[in-house]
């Protein structure tokens, strides 16, 4: 298990790695190979109306004068120990993990994400909570009532989950809860966790509900096929056979195999919600890592916008590190295998 462990975390190292060249390409050699000059894309950092003495000072700062490969490896090892951005006599020093600096908002990008991920993270593992426990139910009782009226009618409902968008229901939630009937009548603000657990729960239920609405219905159609494939398999009749109880062969030994497919997908799942909810984060008005890169994309801020990106994909690759780890837990079959 620790080889297994050993060679993963080595496999998400590099697969990040694989991720900030390729972040790095798409920003400074693609634009390159379209005939852009550094000077232009210097430019870009730093807005419209920057004059050349500026411009020069953010080509040197970001190594825009140097080989690709230099500029690479500045970029890499500034995430690990910092950087120095001159201007003029002055000099801003930015600590690791140093993801850069903006210089249309002359801010350090990394603190600017660290002050957005609680909010995102909120948002994520409390609609996850939600869409697992009511996906995870309804797939089981769906399965075991396969044909009847209940059957029918919770995948109806999936179905409808899957089919509207998050932008539709977001917005119908907001418009019914706090104008309609209002429930959240001084409409919903997001409220650190520190500050009140309470007004943070309440604050969240909505957006919670109405991104678990979607994410549920998708769980739900995907544990039902499980479940239905898992209840039919020869080692489902020899627990029955030996006496068991209806809900020991269900629980233990039908929905545990049935929830490894079940797993992957949530790994993915988690892992992008964490590297931004774009479009729950915008229906609600909550400042998050989803906004923060819609914004930075539409002001062409292009540090902000590699910082987000990079940090999204450590996301994607830690949860499904986690998601491979505990396979052995929920599926026996892969520990015996």
């Amino acid at each position: 298990m620790a080889a297994y462990f050993i060679r993963r975390v080595f496999g998400a190292v590099l697969l990040l790695l694989v991720v900030s060249a390729v972040t790095f390409a798409i920003f400074f050699l693609v634009p390159r190979m379209a005939g852009q000059t550094m000077d232009q894309l210097a430019a870009q950092y730093v807005g419209k109306d920057a004059n050349p003495d500026t411009v020069a000072a953010v080509k040197k700062n970001l190594g825009l004068d140097q080989p690709l490969y230099a500029q690479y490896w500045d970029f890499i090892r500034q995430i690990v120990v910092g950087a120095d951005y001159k201007f003029g006599p002055d000099v801003q020093h930015c600590d690791a993990p140093c993801f850069g600096y903006s210089f249309k908002r002359h801010i350090e990008v990394w603190p600017e994400i660290v002050s957005r991920i609680p909010v995102t993270f909120s948002l994520a593992i409390g609609a996850a909570v939600i869409w697992l426990i009511s996906g995870i139910a309804t797939g089981v009782v769906s399965a075991l009532k396969r044909g009847s009226f209940l059957d029918r009618f919770f995948m109806s409902v999936a179905l409808a989950g899957v089919s509207l968008p998050i932008f539709f229901t977001g917005m119908l939630a907001l418009g019914v809860l706090t104008v309609q009937w209002p429930i959240w009548s001084d409409g919903i603000n997001y409220v650190p966790f520190t500050e009140s657990p309470l007004d943070w729960a309440w604050n969240l239920l909505v957006p919670w509900c109405s991104l678990a609405f979607l994410y549920s219905a998708l769980y739900a159609r995907l544990t039902r096929a499980g479940m239905l494939e898992t209840m039919s398999e020869d080692y489902i009749r020899t627990a029955r056979a030996k006496g068991l109880k209806e809900s020991t062969v269900v629980g233990k030994h039908g929905l545990r195999a049935a929830l490894t497919p079940i797993v992957t997908i949530f790994g993915m799942d988690f892992g992008l919600l964490l590297g931004g909810a774009v479009i729950t984060e915008t229906v609600f008005s909550f400042q998050g890592m989803g906004k923060y890169a819609i914004k930075s994309v539409q002001d062409n801020d292009l540090p902000i916008v590699m910082g987000v990106t990079l940090t999204a994909a450590f996301f994607i690759v830690f949860c499904n590190l986690l998601v491979d780890l505990v396979y052995a837990a929920i599926d026996p079959r892969v520990r015996y295998s």
